[in-house]
């Protein structure tokens, strides 16, 4: 099935493209949702785009996709249906699940959040003290990352109480968050869906204690986002302020329900309904555009030439929005921890290699630390820009239009990039003449032809993040059926909690070392010997 593809990059100098077909940036570019996709910046020509496609639907895309729309098990390694969709199916149609339509519940659910964090907003809830003025988050990973992004994203509709995310076990973590906050006007908030997770109980925990040095009844300020009612009740947390979610939501998709109320505390019902809407809206396209004209697939099939055909083995995200300061990070987990994995469904190996390694910081910040490396490192390193057409900041158009003109011409260059002739004739302009001149002029030689794709969309309110997060999602889920992989279970996880447990006693002093190898021998007697 790669071969094919595999023989189709050409090596094409991607201005070429741009000189053979005066049309490419219209015909390399999809415009839905208000939403403008560029990938004309790339290598990708219409036989390899149409080789894509080919490949996209030997894969069996469009069943995968019919398939986790209606909730069937499609998570076959741990047999689970993949519904983080339904929890934005604000529409109501229909989901069934084991011969159950999930629906009534999911919005019986969001009714309840949305009935809570109003009486949080309003003051009706009230701490010890008084109303509510901060809320700490407890999670980590997916119940940490998408929410903690996200009511970033979305600081100008923030109208409620400050909300704080805590997820490092890292004493440093909760101790700097909980610094300065006045225990008896916050509510904590505990996300884990089993409520065993070792490093969000550890926290929570200590915002126990805390708390109750202050408190009379501490757990009157705590909330649960879980299924385990019978531990969230021994925590102390009543069933009216735990919210629950089913097995068949993932923690790196579940910002959209409870694991998302921290974002409607901050924003309000109306704006995270909102947040739903966009992603909705996302979905309903993904669902029915065609391949050549779908936001989601084209993204993913952009992500499989350079990763799977190119062979460039990392992908630079990089917002012109200083509010998406996260999102790199975000994408890091959604990316990496869904297709990082190197056996197929079938448990056979993976033919080609899987996850591009994602990593990026806003502009025009990272312009001033790795974007070097981008233009005349000796790797190349696919890059995709985000920028709004418009800022929040009325008084200050003059910036975001220079933020803008950063973004466009970063990609331009990426492109361009600056010939040894043009070099030779800068120095030569500043007086340089001979071997100096041609030292110095290779040092400001740009290889250019490095590939990049823009996104751009109107205004980043709460509908545009939630298209943009689907849009993200629904990527990794394509590239995941054309490699053959599971997008949705995480075993890589599961070793390192294993051994971490079996090492806490023994860093601890409880339990010797003697089975553990040498260097970890080592690394524990260090530790022990310099802690106090």
């Amino acid at each position: 099935m790669w071969k094919n593809v595999k023989a189709l990059d050409s090596g094409a100098k991607i201005i070429d493209l741009f000189e053979n077909d005066a049309n490419r940036a219209g015909d390399f570019s999809v415009d839905a949702l208000d939403m403008l996709f560029d990938y004309s910046k790339t290598s990708i020509t219409e036989k390899a785009r149409a080789a894509l496609i080919d490949l996209a639907n030997a894969a069996g895309v469009t069943a995968k996709r019919n398939a986790m729309f209606v909730g069937e098990k499609i998570n076959e390694t741990e047999g689970r249906a993949v519904l983080h969709t339904a929890l934005r199916n604000l529409g109501g149609d229909p989901v069934v699940v084991d011969g159950a339509d999930v629906m009534p519940e999911i919005h019986k659910t969001l009714d309840r959040m949305a009935q809570f964090s109003e009486d949080i907003r309003r003051g009706v809830f009230k701490g010890q003290g008084g109303a509510i003025t901060d809320v700490v988050n407890i999670g980590i990973g997916g119940s940490d990352l998408g929410p903690a992004m996200a009511t970033l994203a979305l600081a100008p509709y923030q109208d409620g109480p400050n909300v704080h995310y805590v997820s490092n076990v890292d004493g440093a973590h909760i101790a700097d968050t909980l610094r300065g906050l006045v225990a008896t006007t916050t509510l904590v908030v505990v996300a884990s869906k089993t409520f065993t997770t070792i490093e969000t109980m550890t926290n929570a925990r200590t915002a126990m204690a805390w708390m109750s040095e202050t408190v009379t009844d501490p757990a009157s300020q705590f909330a649960a986002l879980s299924t385990a009612e019978d531990k969230t009740a021994a925590f102390g947390i009543p069933a009216s302020r735990v919210f629950g979610f089913e097995d068949w939501v993932g923690g790196r998709y579940s910002l959209w329900g409870p694991i998302g109320f921290g974002i409607m505390i901050a924003v309000g019902n109306d704006a995270f309904r909102a947040f739903l809407r966009g992603a909705e809206a996302m979905d309903r396209h993904f669902q029915y555009a065609d391949f050549m004209d779908n936001l989601p697939v084209m993204l993913a099939l952009v992500g499989i030439w350079h990763n799977q055909i190119c062979g460039h083995a990392t992908r630079a995200v990089l917002p012109y929005d200083q509010r998406l300061m996260r999102l790199p990070a975000y994408l890091q987990q959604l990316e990496m921890e869904s297709n990082g994995k190197s056996v197929q469904m079938d448990g056979s190996d993976v033919a080609v290699h899987t996850g591009p390694v994602v990593w990026g910081e806003p502009g025009t910040n990272g312009q001033h630390a790795f974007y070097q490396l981008i233009h005349q490192g000796s790797r190349v390193v696919p890059c995709e820009f985000l920028l709004a057409a418009e800022g929040h900041e009325a008084d200050l158009v003059h910036q975001h239009q220079l933020l803008s003109a950063n973004c466009l011409a970063q990609s331009e260059a990426l492109m361009t990039g600056r010939s040894i002739n043009v070099a030779r004739d800068l120095m030569a302009a500043k007086g340089l003449v001979g071997d100096e001149l041609e030292r110095q002029a290779r040092h400001r030689v740009f290889p250019g032809n490095r590939p990049s794709t823009t996104l751009l969309y109107p205004k980043l309110t709460p509908e545009v993040l939630g298209q943009i997060i689907a849009l993200y999602e629904h990527r990794v889920f394509v590239e995941g059926v054309i490699l053959g992989i599971n997008s949705y279970d995480q075993w890589g996880v599961e070793l390192g909690k294993e051994l971490a447990t079996a090492l806490q006693p023994i860093v601890e002093g409880r339990e010797a070392a003697d089975d553990k190898d040498g260097s970890t021998r080592a690394l524990v007697k260090y530790l022990q010997t310099r802690s106090v």
